[in-house]
C-alpha cells in the first residue's frame, strides 16, 4: 500500500484495505521503526484465512440489509401514504428520517464495538434492524418511530463495516463487493416491492415487514463469525478492559477529515435525494407504480459494476485524479438530463445516475479505508465522516423536498441538487490528493509532517514529487 505520492498512498490503501505504517509513506517510517515488533492497533493477526473469508461473507450479508428498508418504502410511497393515511409532511418525514437518524447516531456503532466487539455490534445491529422493520408496520402508530430506529440500526452497522473490513485486511475486491452489496439490497428492496405487495394480497404491512427475514439471516451470520473467531473475540474483550488505543487527530489531519466528511455527505445526500424523490418525480410525470418501482431498482442495479470496480480503479493515482472529480460532474449532467427527459429516456438516464452515484459511494468508502493507516483510525474516521456526513445528507435531502413543496415545481430542486453535485466534484478533487492519517497516539509527529507536506504540495518523504505520480 505504500506509494510515492499522497494520491498513490490513498488509492493503493483504498484498494487493499490492510495498511500498516508504510501506507502513510516514508514519513511514517521512523514511527514504524519505533514500534517495531508491536502489533498495530485495531488489526487482528489471529484470524485464519477461512475465518477471515467467513467474516467477509458475513459483511456482505450485512451490506445487503442496509438499504431494502428504505427503498421498499420509496417504491410503495403511494400505497404507504394511503394505507397509513399520511399527510404531506409525514411523507417527507418518512423518507428523510432514516438519513437524519444516520447522522445523529453515528457514535453508537463504535460505542457498541468497544463493549462487545465489532462482529457482535454488527450482529446486534441486524437484530435491531429486523425488529424495527417488522414492528413499525405491525404496531399501530409506530411507523415514524420505527423508521427512525431503522435508521439508527443501519447507521450502527454502516459505520462499523469499514473498520471491520480493515481488521480483516480486506483487499480491493472485497471492499468493492461490500460497497456493491448496498446496491444489491437497494435494488432488491425497490424491485421486489410491487411483486411482494401483490403476492401478499396487496398488504402494505406484510410487503414491508418481510424484509426483517434477511436481517435475521445477517445477524445469525455475524453470530457464527463471532463463534468461529474466538481469539479475535478475546482481543476485543481485552479492548473492553481498556486496551483500546488512545486516538487523537494529528496536526493537519483535520483538513483530511473535513474533506472525507464533505465527500461522504455530498454523495450520500445526492443518493438519498434521488432514491427518496425519484418515485415522486416520476409520479408527477404520470408513470405508474410498477414502472416507478422498477426504475428505482434499475437505479441500483446499474451501479453494481461501478461500485465493484471503483476500489480497483482507485489503485491508479493518475486515473483517480480525474475519475474522482468526474463523478460529481457526471451526476450533475445526469440530473439535468433527468429533468428534461421523456418516458422513453428514463431507462438510460436513471441507469447513468445509478452508475455514477454508486461509483461515488464506492469511492467514498474506499477513501475512508484508504485514508486510515489502521483499523482503529478507520473506525474513528468512519464514525466522524459518516456521522456528520449523514447529518448533511439528511438535511440536504429534506431541503430538496421542502423546496419542491414550497415552489410546487421540480426545477428549483434539480438546480439545488446540481449545485451539490458540482460541490462533490470539487471536494473529491481535493481529497484524493491527501495522504493517509494515523490517529493512534504516538504517530502524531509523523502525521504532522506528512500532512504539512501535503498542504505544501509535496509528496510524503520530502521528495517534492508532483501529486499523482506513482
Amino acid at each position: 500500500m505504500a506509494a510515492s505520492s499522497p494520491t498513490g498512498s490513498v488509492s493503493s490503501a483504498a484498494s487493499t484495505g490492510g495498511a500498516d505504517a508504510a501506507a502513510v509513506g516514508q514519513t511514517n517510517s521512523r514511527a514504524g521503526r519505533a514500534r517495531a515488533g508491536k502489533p498495530r492497533a485495531g488489526k487482528s493477526r489471529t484470524l485464519t484465512p477461512r475465518a477471515a473469508t467467513l467474516g467477509l461473507i458475513a459483511a456482505l450479508l450485512v451490506g445487503v440489509n442496509l438499504r431494502p428498508a428504505i427503498t421498499s418504502v420509496a417504491a410503495l410511497v403511494g400505497e404507504v401514504t394511503a394505507h397509513f393515511e399520511l399527510s404531506a409532511g409525514e411523507v417527507t418525514a418518512l423518507v428523510t428520517l432514516p438519513v437524519i437518524a444516520f447522522g445523529f447516531t453515528a457514535p453508537l456503532g463504535p460505542w457498541l464495538a468497544r463493549r462487545i466487539g465489532v462482529a457482535g455490534a454488527l450482529g446486534w445491529a441486524m437484530v435491531a434492524l429486523a425488529a424495527a422493520i417488522a414492528l413499525r408496520v405491525l404496531l399501530p402508530g409506530q411507523l415514524l418511530l420505527g423508521t427512525a430506529v431503522v435508521g439508527i440500526a443501519i447507521m450502527a452497522a454502516g459505520t462499523l463495516l469499514p473498520q471491520y473490513l480493515k481488521s480483516l485486511n480486506a483487499g480491493g475486491l472485497w471492499v468493492g463487493l461490500s460497497s456493491m452489496s448496498f446496491g444489491v439490497g437497494a435494488a432488491l428492496g425497490a424491485g421486489l416491492a410491487v411483486p411482494l405487495h401483490r403476492a401478499t394480497g396487496e398488504s402494505v404491512p406484510a410487503a414491508l415487514a418481510i424484509w426483517a427475514v434477511p436481517a435475521i439471516a445477517a445477524a445469525l451470520a455475524m453470530g457464527l463469525v463471532g463463534a468461529r473467531a474466538g481469539r479475535e473475540r478475546r482481543e476485543l474483550t481485552a479492548q473492553r478492559a481498556g486496551a483500546l488505543p488512545r486516538l487523537r487527530l494529528p496536526a493537519g489531519g483535520v483538513h483530511t477529515l473535513a474533506l472525507v466528511t464533505l465527500v461522504f455527505g455530498l454523495q450520500a445526500l445526492l443518493y438519498f435525494a434521488v432514491t427518496a424523490w425519484l418515485p415522486v418525480f416520476l409520479a408527477d410525470r404520470g408513470e405508474p407504480t410498477a414502472v416507478r418501482g422498477w426504475l428505482l431498482a434499475w437505479f441500483s442495479i446499474a451501479g453494481f459494476l461501478p461500485t465493484l470496480v471503483t476500489p480497483i480503479i482507485a489503485r491508479r493515482p493518475r486515473v483517480l485524479r480525474w475519475f474522482g472529480p468526474g463523478l460529481g460532474l457526471a451526476v450533475a449532467i445526469g440530473l439535468a438530463w433527468l429533468f428534461v427527459a421523456d418516458g422513453g429516456q428514463y431507462l438510460f438516464v436513471v441507469g447513468l445516475l445509478g452508475a455514477v452515484q454508486s461509483a461515488a459511494f464506492g469511492l467514498a468508502i474506499s477513501l475512508i479505508v484508504g485514508l486510515s493507516a489502521n483499523a482503529a483510525t478507520a473506525g474513528a474516521v468512519s464514525a466522524i465522516g459518516q456521522g456528520v456526513g449523514y447529518i448533511l445528507a439528511g438535511a440536504g435531502s429534506l431541503l430538496v423536498g421542502v423546496v419542491h413543496t414550497a415552489s410546487g415545481e421540480w426545477a428549483p430542486s434539480f438546480l439545488l441538487m446540481g449545485a451539490f453535485a458540482i460541490s462533490l466534484s470539487v471536494a473529491t478533487a481535493l481529497l484524493v490528493r491527501r495522504p493517509p492519517i494515523d490517529m493512534v497516539a504516538g504517530d502524531s509527529e509523523a502525521n504532522a509532517e506528512a500532512n504539512a507536506q501535503a498542504d505544501a504540495g509535496a509528496a510524503p518523504g520530502g521528495r517534492g514529487e508532483p501529486a499523482g505520480r506513482s
